[in-house]
């Protein structure tokens, strides 16, 4: 499968604030991501199905996930969907903060 990684800047006193970087990962380039703390983290499955595997620095607590609202237009994420369809989202992200309402670090 294929997935669109995103990664979001969160630190507010960084340069690259407020700022994303996004790149297709998949079985045939091979490519991986590397998500520093302080950055919020999404994917859109680009492909019919994927498998996705990431790691994390520590335990995961699902009490101290936030989502930051995939469309958000302040940070204008050029996310690959095809013209008049939306992704499917998981509840906790339906639920998503606006960029500027989001724990900085």
């Amino acid at each position: 499968g294929e997935v669109y990684d995103v990664a979001i800047d969160m630190r507010k006193n960084s340069a690259s604030f407020g700022q994303w970087f996004g790149t297709l990962l998949s079985a045939t380039n091979k490519r991986q991501l590397w998500v520093p703390a302080g950055f919020a983290h999404g994917f859109y499955v680009t492909s019919e199905t994927a498998e996705f595997v990431y790691k994390c620095t520590d335990y995961y607590a699902p009490e101290h996930e936030i989502s930051v609202k995939w469309d958000d237009p302040m940070l204008n994420i050029d996310w690959p969907i095809l013209a008049n369809t939306k992704p499917s989202l998981s509840a906790k992200d339906e639920l998503g903060l606006p960029f500027n309402e989001a724990p900085t670090f």
